[in-house]
């Protein structure tokens, strides 16, 4: 059975909102029977753009990424719906029923990724549904995917094993494994929202001058195990990036010619070190 999924590429997207805008114009003042109620025309957004900012001037990194309804295949939103308001659909897509989930709250209180919406007006839980609408009628993606100038934004109907290789070969991840829901929206290049680098510059000062030092080795190191190693830019600068936040003390090591010299810190947030003179 083929079922949808959807990649999203952090490193791509540019906050442009598109994909939030077509989903408001498909979905603010138009109910699909079937599918959902109409979306209400503020206070909502299906499709949310979250934004994670890096490091310290000048060495500051701004990533963005898009959420909404992770199509979860094991959703705690259905275990908690009464009268079987919330469908998993043989494709992957969850559809929650605007007539069977009016009054349950407990449904948007339920989902641990902070996915379902509360239509006041309706008392109505509300989703992204991945314009099922749309692919039933023979669209080959849904509309905020087709819009998005960047290529952000992918989506795929494939059988879960095929969708296994793809996520292998290209390094996808989920958004908070640790709640065991399942999703079918996978993100590229996450470490720009949820991991954090290392960063400085080197230099030196000769008669009074001061000057970036490029090729200059730099290590780190953690346990007195050199976990990676790199070489300056043209401008001096290293970037040791994708580690864990709160991970403890590090060693960076820098070798220039005959110098050396060594800089021990803690890491809890991505961090920039400033011009380290040698």
């Amino acid at each position: 059975m083929k079922k949808w999924n959807l990649i999203i590429d952090v490193d791509n997207c540019t906050n442009c909102n598109m994909c939030t805008l077509a989903s408001k114009d498909e979905h603010v003042g138009n109910a699909f029977p079937g599918y959902s109620a109409e979306m209400p025309k503020r206070g909502a957004e299906w499709i949310k753009i979250e934004k994670k900012e890096r490091g310290q001037t000048p060495m500051i990194d701004i990533g963005y990424i898009p959420t909404m309804c992770q199509h979860c295949d094991d959703a705690p939103c259905m275990k908690v719906a009464k009268n079987n308001a919330i469908t998993k659909r043989n494709d992957g897509i969850i559809i929650i029923d605007p007539e069977k989930s009016k009054g349950q709250k407990q449904i948007v209180d339920s989902c641990p990724h902070g996915s379902i919406s509360w239509n006041e007006e309706l008392k109505i839980p509300q989703i992204w549904f991945f314009d099922a609408h749309l692919l039933d009628k023979g669209w080959k993606e849904p509309r905020a995917v087709s819009v998005c100038a960047t290529d952000a934004m992918k989506s795929l109907k494939v059988d879960d094993k095929e969708m296994q290789k793809i996520v292998q070969k290209e390094k996808l991840e989920i958004l908070n494994p640790e709640y065991n829901t399942s999703p079918r929206v996978y993100y590229k290049n996450l470490f720009r929202y949820n991991k954090c680098f290392i960063g400085g510059s080197v230099a030196i000062i000769k008669n009074k001058i001061e000057d970036c030092i490029s090729g200059a080795n730099v290590k780190l190191c953690k346990n007195s195990q050199t976990i990676d190693e790199l070489q300056t830019d043209d401008f001096g600068d290293f970037k040791f990036d994708k580690l864990p936040a709160n991970s403890g003390e590090y060693e960076i090591e820098i070798e220039y010619k005959s110098i050396k010299k060594s800089i021990k810190l803690n890491l809890n947030d991505s961090l920039f070190l400033g011009n380290i003179y040698i």
